[in-house]
């Protein structure tokens, strides 16, 4: 089913029937966008997220991975659900089962680079068969009455810079929005990502197009928006550690000024809420795994440590096995004059 997607008429982007309140998106990361996180950021000012990728292999979801990757309870519309692989009638039918299960938005991922995907025939490996992806966007979007996006990069390798094509076969076969990261796939995530191949798309097509690589500041946002023409801006790592990046972007591009960083005690705060979020979701063995590297994150956001004092602390965090242990590390460190103190439990005692 073909829908249509067009601004409202205050100007704000659609995708669908859902109104985006800013520009700024999450983009999705494996091992990173769980539910918690994707809460977290939706709360302080994402405009959309998309889940963690999941398998198209309906096989494979009864893994505890799996399972926790397409847990979506009690988060806000819309719930974008981001699918892999090779194979377009198994892409379709992981749409179906999906929307079925309460996704309300399919993004289809062709821009991974991982190597266990790429060799599945999945991922950014597919921006080589051409005609496979059109075989794939065509079945995914006829399976499902909701919307469905995409994710792409520039294309395989600097000498197959194929995106627009892929922009083109997505148009046509009614795929609602496109999100380009601006590096092809043998460069991963190194070097500089580029801009030029996502403006050049934003001029050919009329469906939303969003930027994706390297938004890691306000000011880089509102580069790239003006450079690309792109309707809306992705940001991925650089959220890691600095989930505020989303309303320091949205309040740069409408007011033109930076908003205040956060206090000490608001990333006290945030921290806190965060690594109790992913004990609760993860439960407390793998919750206190999964903390260590959002730590690792925010003490690599925080400028009061040198590397080398970053490089110890992480080192000790990641040495804690208990969460009251790790609550206690984070009270004492990140905010020792905080006026409360925050306690396994979710709550504060002075």
């Amino acid at each position: 089913m073909t829908l249509t997607t067009k601004p409202d008429t205050t100007g704000r982007l659609t995708i669908g029937p859902y109104v985006l309140p800013n520009q700024v998106m999450l983009a999705p990361m494996a091992g990173v966008t769980d539910r918690p996180f994707r809460q977290l950021c939706r709360r302080l000012g994402a405009g959309w997220v998309v889940g963690e990728m999941v398998t198209a292999d309906p096989s494979l979801w009864h893994t505890r991975k799996s399972q926790l990757r397409m847990d979506h309870c009690g988060e806000p519309d819309p719930r974008v659900v981001q699918i892999a692989g090779g194979d377009a009638n198994m892409l379709a039918q992981a749409a179906r089962l999906n929307a079925e299960l309460g996704a309300q938005v399919i993004d289809i991922n062709m821009g991974c680079p991982a190597k266990k995907v790429c060799n599945k025939a999945a991922g950014s490996a597919l921006m080589r068969d051409e005609a496979l992806v059109a075989e794939i966007l065509d079945a995914v979007v006829a399976a499902v009455d909701i919307p469905v996006t995409l994710k792409i990069r520039t294309g395989w390798c600097a000498e197959s810079n194929n995106a627009l094509r892929i922009a083109r076969l997505a148009e046509s076969a009614g795929i609602q929005s496109l999100a380009i990261h601006g590096r092809h796939r043998q460069q991963r995530y190194t070097g500089q990502a580029e801009y030029d191949t996502i403006a050049e798309i934003k001029s050919r097509l009329s469906i939303p197009v969003i930027a994706n690589g390297d938004i890691t500041s306000p000011e880089k946002a509102a580069e790239v928006l003006a450079y690309t023409g792109a309707d809306a801006v992705m940001v991925g790592r650089g959220a890691q550690g600095n989930p505020w990046i989303f309303q320091q972007i949205s309040h740069y591009l409408e007011h033109g000024k930076r908003i205040a960083l956060p206090t000490l005690i608001e990333r006290h705060r945030v921290l806190g809420e965060h690594i109790l979020a992913l004990h609760e979701f993860y439960g407390s063995t793998m919750g206190v795994r999964i903390a260590r590297k959002h730590v690792g994150w925010y003490l690599g956001d925080d400028h009061r440590f040198t590397q080398l004092q970053q490089r110890v602390l992480k080192q000790q965090f990641n040495a804690l096995a208990l969460p009251e242990l790790q609550f206690d590390w984070i009270n004492d460190v990140m905010a020792p004059d905080a006026p409360a103190r925050l306690l396994a439990k979710g709550s504060y005692a002075a």
